[in-house]
């Protein structure tokens, strides 16, 4: 065994200990003996640029494939200072500047770099020396081009089809390709594109499977309910493959999110969110250089588990940073963050509950709005649901955020207010017209693209109408809300809790208990003081001591 001077198993020994059997650990291996690094994958990408350039070129195409943007601009940078002619290197920092699943995109700063090699097209050309070279600054031309968004992302991703179909032994064109067909869908799931790009990037991924962008492209194709069976092999190998990419250790959460898999996800948002400690002490960064994505994750995962000692920790790390920073994406986070809290933990007299006083954003005003209706305060109850109506619709809580409020033709600020006019109407005693908002609010929910991720839509909308049709004693219809909800959202605590109830109230001893050992199991290490969990360990036939057998 081979240990470093504090005693402990060195570097290359404690990353072949975690991997498993198989093609990529042989790969892994092999790499590791030949002492080559693996910290970032491997990929092979020819240009003509000088060798002591290329190594900062390579590094930063490897960041740029787990959308380390930043670091990625870095080391092109640093490439050109090496070889200021080397059009390559302003084609990879022209890149950083598009983030296609994200839908941000900065088109000016992107032409700059690009005029820093050339003032015109034609010039910046004439610097690529071999004519697939050319073909990728032509394709950055595309992207960055006069016309709309839109029209440009189709029309480079046929400018990379092209450059994939004339040089098909390169790897890194096709994955480009399979992430620029993502880019076209424009932030709506449309499956048939998914599945096209997926098969692209299979290719790469068989062929190379320390290929970091295949891996991580396979993630966003497959990671909803339907497909992320198809996407674990990914989740289970791309933080081996990149552990030096915070990213690429949040990105697993995506399949673990979408199969219900809280134990896994919260441990790849732990390590996430640790990287980007790291990283910011590391180069002296501000706390929004913190990574507020992976802890959003990371707060619903632990709610989930019932760890709320551990979801309020997170929040409070939140709150930390947005008083430091106090950025529009640090308080976008901590509002959602307040929002899942509420939702999740049903305190809705506590600290967090009170902070929500004041925040006018969809999701908060839906929580503040969920807190006076269990607290029969029906004034402030239709002044959070006055107040959602005369907010523009966004998605979560305003601004795309990583995948959070992308368009989708139904918004979910409109799914909120829905459930709120449902909630206003129950306090007043109107039960039919509460079920029957409930029932639009869950139809408009259908009707949005899926995302991944914590819910856009704070709390599910088939959830609510479950428990509103719970409460008017109609057990067998809520039971069809709260399977249709976990549908959406496997392995949901408070969807499965409703289910379980649902059940038994419906007489249906079996399926009853089957809902009570799915909690119990998801609850396996939840805080002993858990609302509810002595009625699921007692239903489900376990005691506290059983609960993670």
């Amino acid at each position: 065994m081979v240990r470093n001077a504090a005693g402990r198993p060195s570097k290359t020994e404690r990353r072949l200990r975690v991997l498993g059997a198989g093609a990529l650990s042989s790969f892994l291996l092999a790499a590791a003996l030949a002492g080559q690094p693996a910290d970032l994958g491997k990929i092979d990408f020819p240009t003509s640029g000088p060798s002591q350039a290329q190594g900062h070129f390579l590094r930063g195409a490897l960041l740029l494939h787990s959308f380390e943007y930043d670091d990625a601009a870095e080391e092109f940078r640093e490439a050109q200072k090496i070889a200021p002619g080397f059009a390559m290197a302003y084609w990879g920092e022209a890149m950083t500047y598009n983030h296609p699943l994200w839908m941000e995109q900065d088109a000016g700063a992107a032409r700059k770099v690009l005029g820093r090699l050339a003032p015109t097209k034609e010039a910046r050309l004439a610097k690529a020396p071999t004519e697939r070279e050319k073909m990728y600054l032509e394709a950055v031309e595309i992207l960055y081009g006069p016309g709309d968004k839109a029209s440009n992302d189709r029309a480079y991703a046929e400018a990379m089809r092209r450059i994939h179909e004339k040089f098909p032994e390169d790897e890194n064109a096709a994955a480009f390709y399979a992430l620029a067909l993502l880019g076209t869908c424009e932030g709506v799931r449309d499956t048939a594109t998914y599945m096209k790009a997926a098969a692209v990037a299979e290719e790469v991924f068989a062929k190379n499977p320390l290929h970091p962008g295949a891996v991580h492209y396979l993630i966003h194709c497959y990671d909803d309910p339907v497909h992320a069976p198809l996407g674990m092999r990914a989740a289970r190998v791309y933080a081996k493959i990149a552990p030096a990419a915070g990213h690429a250790l949040h990105m697993p959460s995506h399949i673990f999110f979408a199969s219900g898999m809280w134990e896994e996800a919260a441990a790849s948002n732990e390590a996430a969110w640790k990287a980007s400690l790291d990283r910011a002490e590391r180069k002296k960064l501000g706390a929004d250089a913190h990574s507020y994505h992976a802890l959003f994750w990371l707060e619903y995962s632990y709610l989930q588990l019932g760890r709320y000692a551990d979801a309020r920790r997170a929040l409070r790390h939140m709150e930390e940073d947005a008083a430091k920073s106090g950025s529009g994406k640090a308080k976008t986070h901590l509002a959602m963050m307040r929002a899942a809290w509420v939702v999740e933990t049903r305190r809705f007299d506590d600290d967090v509950a009170r902070a929500l006083a004041g925040e006018q954003r969809g999701v908060t005003l839906f929580a503040e709005g969920l807190a006076a209706s269990a607290k029969k305060d029906r004034q402030r109850l239709a002044k959070a649901a006055a107040a959602i109506a005369g907010e523009p619709s966004g998605g979560h809580g305003g601004g795309s955020m990583y995948g959070m409020g992308r368009p989708s033709g139904v918004s979910a600020d409109a799914v909120l207010k829905k459930e709120l006019e449902a909630l206003v109407a129950s306090a007043n005693g109107d039960g039919p017209r509460a079920l029957a908002l409930a029932k639009e609010a869950a139809d408009a929910e259908d009707g949005m693209s899926f995302e991944f991720g914590p819910p856009a839509v704070a709390k599910p909308a088939h959830e609510l109408y479950g428990e509103l049709l719970l409460a008017a004693g109609k057990p067998a219809e809520a039971r069809a809300e709260f399977e249709r909800c976990l549908v959406r959202a496997p392995n949901r605590a408070l969807s499965l809790l409703g289910l379980a109830r649902a059940c038994t109230k419906s007489g249906d001893r079996a399926a009853a208990r089957d809902a009570y050992q799915r909690l119990a199991a998801v609850w396996s290490h939840a805080d002993p003081d858990l609302p509810d969990l002595a009625e699921v360990l007692s239903a489900a036939g376990k005691t506290s001591g059983q609960a993670s057998k």
